[in-house]
C-alpha cells in the first residue's frame, strides 16, 4: 500500500496565493513579520511589489488591509490564528466586518496542533470569535486540495472571509476528479445509517479513519466534511440527522462556539437530535509534539471511535 501524501494547509495557502497572484494582479498579500511561518514568503518572492510586511502589529495590518480593500484591490492579511482572531479582533470587527470590506484573512497555526509553541499560541477559540462577526465567512479546510480551493473561492466571494490553516502536515483526502468546493456546502465523504460524524479541518481525516474502525465493530457511520462553518450547510446537516438519528461533531477547536455549537444551533431549531461534541474541552492546551497532543486531547481516530461507540450504544 502506498504511503498517503501529507501536506500542511499553511503550505497550501502559500502555494495558492502564488497561483492566484499569477491570475489576478489585484491580489495584495500582507503579513505581520511571519512570512516564513505563514508561507506568504512564497508570494513575496514572486510578487515583491504586491507584498506588505506590516511588522509585529497585527491590528494595524488589518486596518491597512481594510484601506487597500476600499481601492478595489483584494488583500489577503496573514498571521497566526491567535493574532488574527485574538489580538486583532477589534480591528477585524470594526474595520472589516462592520463596513463589509472585501478583506480575506489567512490565519495559520490554528488549534492544538501548533504543538510545541504551547497554550499561548494554540488558538482553539478563533472559529467561535469569527462566527460572531456579522457577514463573516468562516472556512476550515481539511487538506491541501481543499485549502487551495478555499483561497480561490475566497477571492471570488465579495466580502470578508476568515480561513483557518494548520501547521501539521495532514493526509490529502480530496484528490479526486469529482471534488468540488463551494462556500456553504458540506461534502458527504462516507455513507452510513447508524450515526453521522460531522467534522472540519484536520479532524476530517481522523473521522474517516474512525469510521473505518467503527465499521469493524458493526457501526455504520456517515461522515460529512463541513469546510465552511459559516454559512453552514443546514440542509445537509438536517437531512443527515433525520437519516441516522444521532450526530457527532469533531473539531480541533473548543467545543464552545465552534463547529459543534453551529451544528447544535441548526438542529435545536430545525430537528432536535442527540449530539455529541468532540473537541478541546473547556481547557487550554500545552506544549508538546502535535501528534501526541491530538491523542492526549482525544482528537485522534482511536479516541473518536471509542467516544462514538459509547454514544451510539
Amino acid at each position: 500500500m502506498s504511503e498517503v501524501k501529507k501536506i500542511a494547509t499553511r503550505e497550501s495557502y502559500g502555494n495558492a496565493l502564488v497561483e492566484l497572484g499569477k491570475l489576478h494582479d489585484d491580489v495584495v498579500v500582507l503579513d505581520a513579520d511571519l512570512a516564513g511561518a505563514t508561507k506568504t514568503g512564497m508570494f513575496k518572492k514572486a510578487f515583491p511589489e504586491r507584498f506588505i510586511d506590516c511588522g509585529i502589529a497585527e491590528g494595524n495590518m488589518i486596518g491597512v488591509a481594510a484601506g487597500i480593500a476600499t481601492t478595489g484591490k483584494v488583500p489577503f492579511a496573514s498571521t497566526f490564528a491567535m493574532f488574527a482572531a485574538g489580538r486583532a479582533f477589534e480591528q477585524v470587527r470594526n474595520s472589516v466586518g462592520y463596513p463589509k470590506n472585501n478583506v480575506k484573512i489567512g490565519a495559520t497555526h490554528a488549534g492544538i496542533s501548533v504543538g510545541e509553541d504551547g497554550a499561548t499560541h494554540q488558538c482553539n477559540e478563533d472559529i467561535a470569535l469569527m462566527r460572531t462577526i456579522p457577514g463573516m465567512v468562516v472556512i476550515s479546510p481539511a487538506d491541501d486540495v481543499e485549502a487551495r480551493a478555499a483561497v480561490f473561492a475566497a477571492y471570488e466571494h465579495q466580502g470578508p472571509v476568515y480561513m483557518r490553516f494548520g501547521r501539521l502536515a495532514v493526509p490529502v483526502i480530496n484528490d479526486n476528479p469529482d471534488y468540488k468546493f463551494e462556500i456553504g456546502k458540506g461534502i458527504v465523504l462516507r455513507e452510513g445509517k447508524d450515526v453521522t460524524i460531522v467534522a472540519t479541518g484536520l479532524e476530517v481525516s481522523e473521522s474517516l479513519a474512525a469510521a473505518e474502525k467503527l465499521a469493524a465493530d458493526g457501526i455504520d457511520a456517515k461522515v460529512i466534511n463541513i469546510h465552511t462553518i459559516k454559512p453552514i450547510d443546514e440542509e445537509l446537516i438536517v437531512a443527515a440527522a433525520k437519516e441516522t438519528g444521532k450526530v457527532v461533531t469533531v473539531e480541533e477547536h473548543s467545543v464552545i462556539g465552534g463547529l459543534g455549537s453551529a451544528v447544535c444551533d441548526v438542529l435545536s431549531e430545525k430537528l432536535p437530535t442527540p449530539v455529541l461534541k468532540i473537541g478541546v474541552m473547556d481547557t487550554f492546551g500545552e506544549s508538546g509534539p502535535a501528534v501526541e497532543l491530538i491523542k492526549k486531547y482525544g482528537l485522534d481516530a482511536d479516541s473518536i471511535c471509542e467516544k462514538v461507540k459509547a454514544f451510539v450504544k
